[in-house]
């Protein structure tokens, strides 16, 4: 099987677990060059000797061996980026969200749709093991009917260790707090789980911990797919943080997803456990986190690559969890 030929856009923090998921399917990827603003020696450090390093992106654009990018790029540039890369015949994985406002959101994916190209958002938590087997279970319909859930993401974040660094929770680099930066993994699995028909209420607000313009604390009360209730409650305020979870009560059992790890607790006393990583994101160090579901991510976006059909976590799929983060805002206000 011939080679993808990719190009990496962002050599910062972020890169970190595509750099780990490129080195772990070298049989079917290659990286051929990285792009990076600045830092240059340090962008040469943390890829392959083969791999070339430049500071224009129009090398990508116009190499004809790179097949996709991935664009890991801060968040108000990717609409720049990933139009560019698109309309020079390169498939693209963005990083999430996929820009810092819902009209740019919605321009990307239009222009990505018009391409006929692969275009894939970076939103990994559906790729954990625990995940995948939830998801296999409520399409069996082996729990039965959604009654409820709930949502948490109880974070933590420090003024000095994060937020005092350029630019971080500010509405001009990251568009949004908590729900847009920090916990649209977890809301994504959420809705792509139980869909979310509305919402009924919400709080979003910043707490006296943190001196940034966005949010870093979300509440809302959310009518499910089904009509079922739901609450949220997002935030990077709660130290010493703990891991997300998720809990859905069925007519059949109640399931728990807290970090990685998926317990189902059946009424007939049958009990299924998925082990998984307990680090998520939690804290200052971002990337403490195992780069399991980014290869995993990685690995369907090549596969849609090669078989020709929408990656698993799309345009379209990033732009409804997009949307659910505007309206909880939205009605906040």
């Amino acid at each position: 099987m011939k080679k993808i030929g990719i190009a990496l856009i962002g050599v910062g923090p972020g890169s970190q677990p595509h750099l780990a998921s490129l080195r772990e399917l070298q049989d079917r990827v290659e990286l051929r060059w990285a792009v990076t603003k600045s830092d240059f020696e340090r962008a040469r450090a943390a890829v392959p000797t083969h791999t070339r390093v430049t500071t224009i992106l129009d090398h990508v654009l116009q190499d004809a061996a790179v097949d996709a990018v991935i664009v890991a790029t801060p968040a108000h540039t990717h609409l720049d980026i990933a139009r560019q890369t698109l309309a020079a015949g390169k498939h693209t994985l963005v990083e999430k969200p996929l820009d810092i406002s819902l009209s740019k959101a919605e321009e990307l994916v239009k222009f990505a749709d018009s391409t006929g190209l692969r275009f894939g958002v970076v939103l990994q938590h559906r790729f954990r093991p625990g995940a995948v087997r939830l998801k296999q279970l409520v399409a069996s319909e082996a729990l039965g009917k959604l009654q409820a859930g709930v949502l948490q993401v109880p974070w933590w974040r420090s003024q000095t260790g994060y937020y005092d660094q350029p630019g971080r929770g500010s509405l001009a680099r990251d568009g949004g707090g908590v729900l847009l930066t920090q916990a649209i993994h977890a809301l994504d699995l959420f809705r792509s789980l139980v869909g979310v028909r509305g919402v009924v209420a919400s709080s979003v607000r910043t707490t006296d911990i943190h001196r940034i313009e966005t949010e870093d604390f979300a509440a809302a009360i959310l009518t499910l797919g089904n009509g079922a209730p739901g609450v949220l409650m997002a935030t990077t305020a709660m130290y010493p943080g703990r891991a997300e979870s998720l809990e859905l009560v069925y007519t059949n059992a109640t399931v728990s997803l807290t970090g990685g790890t998926l317990r189902v607790l059946f009424h007939d006393g049958r009990t299924e456990v998925v082990e998984g990583e307990a680090k998520t994101g939690s804290g200052d160090s971002i990337m403490d986190f195992s780069p399991a579901a980014h290869i995993e991510l990685l690995r369907d976006f090549l596969d849609a690559i090669t078989h020709g059909r929408a990656p698993t976590v799309n345009g379209s799929e990033a732009l409804e969890t997009h949307r659910l983060i505007e309206k909880i805002i939205a009605d906040s206000r």
